[in-house]
């Protein structure tokens, strides 16, 4: 028969669990952001830091109350004169779970990892009610309500820009416009491959400092395409060729920026915000402002 675990026993088990969570959280957030943003990984790196001594100290001063505790009761049973038995409680005896498959498992971490993200997104939108994105937010709104435009509030998991690509595309209902946006990544990363000295100039190391080589390049293509990867300016020069149209990115306290000028015809905007969540820049969709009473355009 299979001893019953000890109350250090059980600790260990939990403590390795976490660790192991804490992991999984901290890949999630490294795949978050683009290696070739020296800025957002020096944050991230930081905040990492931060994540792993907070638990580890939570972890000593739990075995340090786990043994303060397990030598009082040792004093008291030698005081008595009574020698006891140490039974855990019935909470702590082994019980025999059902087997969890892998789906259910992924479905599991994916349903945690959103958890998370929302939870930090709440939290950055308490933080920031009337600070840095609040003030954003108003600048926008007024700059867009001159073009009688409104901010299309896009989703942020690392798509944001295609997504808000995506959905100017189809607002325009042209035949051969729309794309999704996995057709707009693949198209991207097609595009960057095939006119490499264009692109790689641009892209360096973020330890070096150096150029991108050939398979550091051809990494950072096949990320654009098969990963949720941040877009950034040179996607939008990429998506400005492919699209045969001019991109023009409103922000709050800089002017307009317009890319593809070249080319003619209804550009495409977006709405970049750099202080959207606490964990970096974001791009949403614009649409016509509708009438606050009605929700009817004005």
């Amino acid at each position: 028969m299979q001893e019953a675990e000890t109350s250090e026993e059980l600790l260990i088990k939990q403590h390795r669990k976490e660790k192991k969570d804490l992991q999984g959280k901290i890949q999630s957030m490294k795949n978050a952001v683009p290696k070739n943003d020296k800025k957002r990984r020096k944050q991230l790196t930081e905040e990492i830091t931060k994540l792993e001594a907070d638990l580890s100290e939570r972890h000593e001063e739990e075995l340090r109350q786990l043994k303060s505790t397990s030598d009082i009761k040792v004093e008291e049973e030698v005081v008595n004169g009574v020698e006891t038995l140490n039974v855990e409680s019935e909470e702590q005896e082994e019980v025999k779970q059902p087997r969890v498959t892998k789906a259910q498992k992924r479905r599991d971490k994916k349903a945690e990892q959103e958890k998370e993200r929302d939870k930090r997104i709440a939290e950055a939108e308490v933080l920031n009610l009337q600070g840095m994105r609040h003030q954003e937010s108003l600048k926008l709104t007024q700059k867009l309500a001159l073009r009688k435009l409104q901010i299309k509030e896009i989703s942020s998991d690392g798509h944001c820009m295609y997504r808000a690509i995506e959905d100017q595309l189809l607002q325009r209902s042209q035949p051969g416009l729309t794309m999704s946006v996995k057709e707009l990544r693949s198209r991207t990363a097609e595009h960057m491959r095939s006119n490499t000295d264009d692109f790689l100039p641009f892209l360096t190391n973020a330890t070096s400092g150096d150029t991108f080589t050939t398979n550091e390049f051809e990494k950072y293509c096949s990320d654009v395409e098969h990963t949720a990867a941040w877009g950034g300016q040179l996607e939008l020069r990429a998506l400005n060729h492919i699209l045969h149209l001019p991109i023009e990115v409103i922000q709050a306290d800089s002017p307009e920026m317009k890319i593809g000028e070249e080319y003619v015809g209804e550009a495409i905007m977006l709405v970049y915000m750099r202080h959207a969540y606490g964990l970096g820049e974001h791009y949403n969709s614009v649409e016509q402002l509708k009438s606050p009473a009605s929700g009817e355009d004005s």
